[in-house]
């Protein structure tokens, strides 16, 4: 029956699958923007943060003096700190344009936080002179109009000092889009502005029978600085975007119409067709069919084009993240539990469906097919 109804099949599939897209897409962007809010730990990836005691989240670093290193250094549990360098500023290029970067300076003894995934260079290179390290979307961003994308051995000004390319990485991206440069944390400290105080966090390693977060709360009580874990930072960075942004609203808004759309308009084809077929339904009925039958008959319709419109929406937002990934934006994150959650509530909205025509199959007479 319902597969002959075409109008009423197709409907009843493009609700469901403007429903399903409309969730995976926006729920997968939303995940993406989470990523790169705490773009910052996953590409430095220190087991202990110490910041200044009143941050909460990993894009607004305040600078501690350069002795907190020596006071973290001396806690008990602490294997080794060293110090990082993280700040906004800009890099002049060769046509005398002005482009933002967020500049990283490393330990030069250890390069602790260096990035993961090298694409060319050697990162020894890094304690040269006036040495960087530019991941890949600098790649796009500091390129000159109509020039080449900048490479090994080419050379930039930052603070009216040169600053030449020895190595590209891959990082994620920052929440603000803005190109990562690494080099030393010496040479952070000549290429940014100068300031009173200039340490934007101490990167920490447990000693050898200590666990991560043991040493984070001895640290804070013996320095009044604020320790943070890797995931501990991790998710304070998240809670502090859902707390003071917008961004978790319009996006849960916008996920939230998704749902009642595919509801209207699924329960309300469904009941459409239900209505159109009660005479076949009656004759069914007064064949000796039960309520059970006539209603495990809708549920697996129901069911069916859940199926059919679930496969179709997940198929275009894989497409549609597939371009965004190339294109390196939107950002595009789509977990396993998200398509797993998608699909429950796609399963939900298709009983509900289901569940207003079964209301009206269990009230049916069998004498409404002798009727005229």
């Amino acid at each position: 029956m319902l597969l002959g109804d075409r109008a009423k099949f197709v409907m009843l599939l493009g609700g469901v699958t403007f429903a399903a897209l409309l969730m995976l897409q926006q729920a997968s962007v939303f995940c993406g923007l989470l990523t790169w809010t705490t773009s910052h730990i996953t590409n430095l990836q220190a087991r202990v943060w110490v910041v200044e005691a009143k941050v909460e989240q990993a894009n607004e670093l305040k600078p501690l003096r350069d002795t907190d290193v020596s006071r973290v250094r001396s806690v008990d549990g602490v294997g080794w700190a060293v110090p990082l360098y993280i700040g906004i500023t800009n890099a002049r290029l060769s046509d005398g344009n002005f482009k933002p970067i967020l500049l990283v300076g490393l330990d030069s003894a250890t390069l602790v936080g260096r990035p993961a995934t090298v694409l060319g260079g050697r990162l020894e290179d890094l304690r040269k002179p006036n040495s960087i390290f530019i991941d890949d979307l600098a790649l796009q961003r500091l390129r000159t109009p109509g020039g080449p994308a900048p490479g090994i051995g080419d050379s930039f000004e930052i603070n009216d000092r040169e600053a030449r390319v020895v190595g590209i990485c891959k990082a994620d991206r920052a929440f603000f889009g803005y190109p990562y440069v690494f080099t030393t944390y010496d040479q952070a400290l000549q290429f940014a502005p100068r300031q009173r105080k200039m340490l934007s966090a101490s990167l920490v390693e447990p000693a050898d029978g200590w666990t991560a977060e043991a040493t984070a709360r001895k640290i804070e009580r013996e320095t009044g600085l604020k320790a943070y874990t890797h995931d501990e930072f991790f998710w304070a960075t998240i809670r502090w975007y859902f707390k003071n942004t917008g961004i978790p609203i319009s996006f849960g808004t916008t996920i939230l119409l998704g749902i009642i759309v595919g509801i209207a308009i699924s329960g309300q084809t469904f009941y459409t067709f239900v209505l159109e077929n009660l005479r076949h339904l009656g004759a069914l009925k007064a064949m000796g069919a039960g309520n059970l039958l006539l209603s495990g008959m809708l549920v697996f319709q129901a069911l069916f084009v859940g199926f059919t419109g679930y496969g179709v929406g997940m198929l275009a937002a894989v497409a549609f993240g597939t371009g965004a990934i190339k294109r390196g934006q939107p950002p595009f994150v789509m977990p396993w539990q998200l398509p797993a959650g998608v699909f429950l509530l796609i399963l939900l909205i298709c009983l509900l469906a289901a569940l207003i025509g079964i209301l009206k199959v269990t009230r049916l007479e069998p004498a409404v097919v002798f009727r005229g």
